[in-house]
């Protein structure tokens, strides 16, 4: 694998380069789950202490460090003294409003002692999805990290609504870490790292130290335990991982109760599973649309046309459109799928779905006799689009 620079010079280079890389590393995010920070009477005050301790010497190292947490239910229930976390959708937005103060104020004394400011960011999926507060969260991140504060990040959950979920706070973490073009992503839960099969009914599963591609097979024997208090498992990371690969940033799923484990890390030790990141760098806007903006509608696309956009970097010609779906504007972002309606990828159209429908199959020269009119010979051109299929080396 070659080495791979991002714009805070960190390279990654293979497997057997842990500790090279990891001296590099200058701008990390660090997510920590809800099976880590609570216990039966709810957030665990030992591990938040414990966990900003060794938040803080990364810091004192002149590390940048985001913080995705988890916990905010945890720390209503204990707040509220409940018997059990609540189920009902409204306990569990008041419970996360009640424990989110809780929280904050927790790690903030806890930081306090390393002489350390943090800033509380919530954030809901439609602040990312469109364009412009993409931009202004990713300011507003980049000013706290330069003042030398922590932000520390978590879903609002007391407002979100399903359509606007990130799904959890794994998904969250992978996100954040392509917004602010991190080095690395180390997502801290209650199981050591990806194992070859579910330790907990397995006796002779064994942890996979590395993986350099995340197929659709590793993602289907991905476990989905959650554990009592956690939302994702094993699959939201691997997904997760997923998305931080094909931005070109690695991630490592670790333990997060094995003692000093950020230490370890950045010592360079064998910890948890390391996943590798694609080869070239994803360019900041591709992020976006890739894994932030919220998709429109969807084209269907013959083969001839899938093999041109997924293995020949071509754009999307209206010729090999076979059906549109949804109704979006000139500029939307837009799925592309095939006939077996498998993503491939996510591109801004330069034709509304009104449009798109009447030249859908057309060839480009008779754009103009149907429309009265051409813009483009592109429905999307190569470089407003972001190619999602997983498994790029085989024809779709």
């Amino acid at each position: 694998m070659k080495g791979q620079a991002n714009n805070n010079g960190a390279v990654f280079s293979g497997a057997g380069n842990r500790k090279e890389f990891f001296s590099c590393v200058k701008r990390v995010v660090v997510k920590v789950g809800s099976g880590i920070l609570t216990e039966e009477t709810g957030l665990n005050l030992k591990m938040v202490k414990n966990l900003s301790q060794q938040l803080a010497e990364l810091h004192a190292a002149g590390r940048e460090v985001i913080l995705v947490s988890s916990g905010a239910v945890a720390a209503g229930v204990r707040k509220m003294e409940l018997a059990k976390r609540p189920t009902e959708i409204p306990e569990k937005q008041a419970a996360a409003a009640v424990g989110q103060a809780s929280l904050i104020n927790e790690y903030e004394l806890a930081f306090e002692k390393h002489n350390i400011k943090v800033a509380q960011v919530l954030l809901t999926r439609d602040d990312l999805a469109a364009r412009r507060r993409y931009l202004n969260a990713r300011n507003a991140l980049q000013t706290l990290l330069a003042w030398k504060v922590l932000p520390i990040i978590n879903e609002n959950d007391t407002v979100v609504v399903a359509e606007l979920k990130f799904g959890d706070n794994d998904n969250l973490s992978a996100m954040i870490a392509q917004l602010l073009d991190a080095d690395v992503v180390i997502n801290l839960t209650d199981i050591d790292g990806l194992y070859t099969s579910d330790p907990k009914t397995c006796s002779d599963a064994k942890i996979v130290p590395y993986v350099e591609k995340i197929t659709s097979a590793l993602e289907q024997s991905a476990s989905c335990h959650t554990g009592q208090h956690g939302t994702g498992g094993m699959a939201s990371k691997v997904i997760a991982a997923k998305k931080a690969h094909a931005a070109g940033i690695p991630m490592i799923v670790a333990g997060g109760a094995t003692p000093g484990v950020l230490k370890k890390i950045f010592d360079g030790e064998e910890v948890g599973t390391l996943f590798a990141p694609k080869n070239k760098k994803m360019a900041g806007k591709k992020c976006w649309l890739g894994f932030a903006a919220n998709p429109k509608g969807l084209f269907m696309i013959d083969k001839g046309a899938a093999n041109a956009l997924v293995n020949n970097g071509k754009s999307l010609l209206p010729v090999g459109i076979k059906s549109v779906e949804g109704a979006f504007g000139v500029g939307a972002p837009v799925r592309v799928v095939d006939l077996d309606r498998r993503e491939l990828g996510i591109g801004l159209t330069n034709y509304s779905s009104a449009d798109a429908r009447k030249i859908k199959g057309k060839p480009s020269s008779e754009l103009e006799g149907i429309l009265k009119h051409k813009a483009y010979d592109e429905v999307i051109h190569r470089d407003n689009l972001v190619v999602t299929f997983e498994d790029q080396e085989e024809n779709p």
